[in-house]
Order: C-alpha cells, then sequence, then structure tokens
C-alpha cells in the first residue's frame, strides 16, 4: 500500500504525540531515580536534570539500615503474594460459573455481585465485623476482606464468555471432562493473558495498601511498607533514620531529602520489575485457530 502524503502527516503527528506524553510519563520516573543516587544539596538547588550529580549512596545506606524499613518490605511482600493468590482463586471461582450459559441462577448472583459494588455497610460496620470475626491486628486482616474484587469478577466473566467458545466447553463435557476438569484442562490454559491482568490488578494494589494497615494493625511488627513510607514521606518521622552525629540542622535535611527518593525506589522497584514477566501474556490472537470448520 502506498503512503499519501495525508499518511505521512497522520504518522508525523502521532508519533510526535506519542513522544511527548511517553516523556511526560517517564520523566518523573527517571528524576526520582536519578535524584536518589546525587548529592540532596544539588537535588535542592534544582542542578539534577537527567544525570546524577556528585555520586551517592547515602539514601540508600540509611534505608537499608533501618529495620523497620525491611520488616515492612517482607510483611508487604508476603502479604502481597498471599492475597494475590487468595484473590485469584477466588475471582475464577466467582467469574467461571456466573459465565456458564448452563447455570441457571447466573443473572441472580450477578445482579446481587453488582449490587456490592454501589452499597456497602460502610467503614465503621466493617470494622466492627473484623472485629467481631477476631481478625483486628492479624496477618488475615490485609488478604481477607478484600478477597475478591467485584469489578474483576465481571472482567473475567466476561473474557470466559467472549474470548473461550462455549463450543470448546461441550465438546469437553461430550468426551466426559467435570465441569473441574473443563475449567482446569480447557478454560484456564486458555485464559493467561487475563489471569496476567488479574495478577497485575491485584498485586499493584496490595502492594501500595495503607488505608487497610492503617485502620486494623497497632503492632509495628506487622505493619507494612507502605505505613512507613507514609510516615516518612507524609509525617516527616525519619529521626530513627537520620544520623545523630549531624553537626548542623541542614545535614540532617540533606539526608532527609537523600531518604525520601531513595525510599520511592526501593518501595516501588518489586512492582516494576513485575511488569515484565507479565507482558508476554498482554497478546491477541490465543483462540486463533482453536476451532475448526
Amino acid at each position: 500500500m502506498v503512503e499519501t502524503r495525508s499518511d505521512r502527516i497522520f504518522n508525523i503527528i502521532n508519533y510526535t504525540l506519542l513522544i511527548i506524553i511517553s516523556i511526560i510519563v517517564l520523566y518523573p520516573l527517571v528524576f526520582v531515580v536519578v535524584a536518589s543516587f546525587s548529592n540532596p544539596a544539588a537535588v535542592m538547588r534544582g542542578e539534577v536534570w537527567l544525570w546524577p550529580k556528585d555520586l551517592t549512596w547515602v539514601g540508600y545506606k540509611r534505608v537499608f539500615s533501618n529495620t523497620e524499613i525491611l520488616t515492612g518490605y517482607w510483611n508487604t511482600i508476603v502479604y502481597t503474594v498471599v492475597g494475590t493468590a487468595i484473590n485469584l482463586v477466588m475471582t475464577i471461582a466467582a467469574a467461571y460459573p456466573l459465565s456458564r450459559k448452563d447455570f441457571m441462577l447466573r443473572n441472580t448472583f450477578t445482579a446481587m455481585i453488582v449490587f456490592t459494588m454501589f452499597f456497602s455497610g460502610g467503614m465503621i460496620p466493617t470494622y466492627l465485623l473484623i472485629k467481631n470475626l477476631g481478625m483486628l491486628n492479624s496477618f488475615w486482616v490485609m488478604v481477607i476482606p478484600g478477597a475478591v474484587s467485584v469489578w474483576n469478577i465481571l472482567i473475567m466473566r466476561t473474557f470466559f464468555q467472549n474470548g473461550i467458545p462455549y463450543e470448546m466447553q461441550e465438546a469437553a463435557s461430550i468426551d466426559g471432562c467435570s465441569n473441574m476438569q473443563i475449567l482446569l484442562r480447557i478454560v484456564l490454559p486458555l485464559s493467561m493473558p487475563i489471569i496476567a491482568v488479574m495478577i497485575l490488578f491485584y498485586s499493584v494494589g496490595h502492594w501500595n495498601s495503607y488505608f487497610s494497615a492503617l485502620i486494623y494493625l497497632t503492632d509495628r511488627d506487622k505493619y507494612p511498607l507502605q505505613l512507613f513510607l507514609r510516615e516518612i514521606l507524609v509525617q516527616g518521622q525519619m529521626q530513627e533514620m537520620l544520623d545523630i552525629s549531624a553537626d548542623t540542622l541542614s545535614d540532617s535535611v540533606m539526608d532527609a531529602e537523600a531518604i525520601k527518593y531513595a525510599i520511592v525506589i526501593v518501595a516501588n522497584l518489586p512492582i516494576l520489575m513485575l511488569y515484565p514477566f507479565l507482558q508476554k501474556y498482554f497478546v491477541k490472537g490465543v483462540m486463533i485457530g482453536a476451532i475448526k470448520g
């Protein structure tokens, strides 16, 4: 196909806009990375743009020397892994029956589930319920109350309905497969794209979660990383991380500035590393050739 003059103009404008948007999105992340390795004084003077100035590791040294940060890091990893696994199992368990045409009450159950998206008991009744269940200040309070998302159930149900032909499930049923075998051998192997999306959605949600810990946890040994990050960035509670031998207040301020940038990178690095491993599942055409004739 011959590219016309209008096509070339459109492509130039399109590429230009995409480059500008990419720079706008990526530059804050690049700046935080660069600033975390730069002299805090140079950062505060506005001398750091795209390359570290006066390379220093003071922020990372202070972060990793703090035992609470390491504890929060470990807690967040455990909450994210266990919570995402529970979320995925519960979402699949709810979405698969609702996607089956032969499930007579699927519309009724769907309406009941969707109802909870618009109406809830509120914060205080939820707190009282969790208290009565004996989950306050426990590990399970971070993974059970949010065990499933209605929105994600609807997304996965729609994928099961539209992305996997029902004829394949009927053929497997004729061959003697039970509903569980159809789910495990037919549906899930063909659903890796949506499963990858769910893993990403749930894991990011668990990793960034701090409000539940703020309400339900009182033991600092159970705090997630984001709660310590909140204390450092919002409340400014970093006296334990600052060098008490600093000669002047300005030295403490410089150290605090370095810690802020370093802790942002440390807190977000695992999620940034997770996406490349899931990206290969974000593909189209998984079902091409699955049905013949």
